[in-house]
């Protein structure tokens, strides 16, 4: 048995752009299947077991299974809301791509939205999970993550680790295990900091810190340098850091400046006119063949 219901979309949600939008549906204990239209999710629930939920979208509403017959479809809902940003307005964002004939696409395929975690203790770590590898290795840090460490709901899946377990291992474990490598003891010292409450980090979805001076807090994560805080701060709501890595680089240098590398100063004052949207700009701009390819 299960509990079924529906969530009526905002205007301007689109369900294809929401997920696809940004890597984390390739991440567990996300499972997207594009052809069906369908995201699974498996998160720690109030009760103290892992949930799941398969989101279906279904013209102006999403369908949303809660797989659990004892599952809260109450925070099921929140979940949902959370991961897909419907209560995030992106009127102002839209209207500061407006005049820029390339960024057509982002309006009339109500793109914008990012896909991010149910908590933001579990995007932290993934983002940490990004920086200096490829995807692939990101992936497998990922899946070794919620295999090894993550709880099973009903119907099997499991969801990301939380703080404590991930606590209750050793830096070997992160290195012989999850294949963490240098990030091994950042793991361990993280999640102590978090299971004890001497970090909060979903406390950062309502700071009223300046960006610049939540970035600083951001930042004395280990691990967490300019390009994973910036795009953890996008995750949370905040887009006027660039979040620079190597691929938004060469995405640039190929697009803007005939594959030529160039200073970062030069990528940020090319998107500067889009003021403390200019993260999401970018993002978007070196993201439009992803769904051109895709028809």
């Amino acid at each position: 048995m299960s509990n079924k219901f529906s969530i009526p979309t905002p205007p301007d949600f689109s369900f294809r752009t929401a997920v696809g939008g940004h890597g984390w549906y390739d991440l567990p204990p996300f499972v997207y299947d594009e052809a069906a239209g369908k995201l699974g999710y498996t998160y720690h629930g109030r009760s103290g077991r892992a949930e799941s939920v398969t989101i279906l979208a279904n013209g102006g509403s999403l369908s949303v299974e809660l797989t659990s017959a004892k599952g809260d479809v109450e925070e099921a809902e929140q979940v949902v809301r959370h991961i897909l940003r419907f209560d995030e307005d992106f009127a102002e964002f839209y209207e500061a791509i407006r005049a820029e004939e390339r960024f057509a696409w982002v309006g009339n395929l109500k793109a914008g939205r990012l896909l991010r975690s149910a908590t933001v203790f579990e995007d932290l770590v993934k983002t940490i999970c990004t920086t200096n590898c490829s995807w692939s290795l990101t992936r497998s840090m990922t899946n070794n993550l919620v295999d090894k460490l993550g709880s099973s709901s009903a119907d099997g899946r499991k969801a990301f680790p939380s703080a404590a377990a991930m606590a209750s291992c050793t830096p070997d474990f992160f290195r012989d295990e999850i294949r963490a490598g240098y990030r091994s003891p950042y793991f361990v010292e993280l999640a102590e900091s978090v299971a004890a409450g001497t970090i909060d980090p979903e406390a950062w979805l309502r700071s009223d810190l300046p960006t610049p001076e939540l970035k600083k807090e951001i930042k004395k994560i280990k691990g967490i340098g300019d390009y994973a805080a910036e795009n953890l701060l996008k995750l949370l709501g905040r887009y006027d850091g660039m979040a620079l890595d190597s691929w938004l680089r060469g995405g640039f240098y190929k697009m803007h400046n005939r594959e030529r590398p160039c200073p970062d100063k030069k990528i940020e004052k090319h998107y500067k006119k889009f003021g403390k949207w200019k993260g999401l700009a970018i993002w978007c701009d070196m993201t439009r063949d992803w769904f051109e390819r895709a028809g």
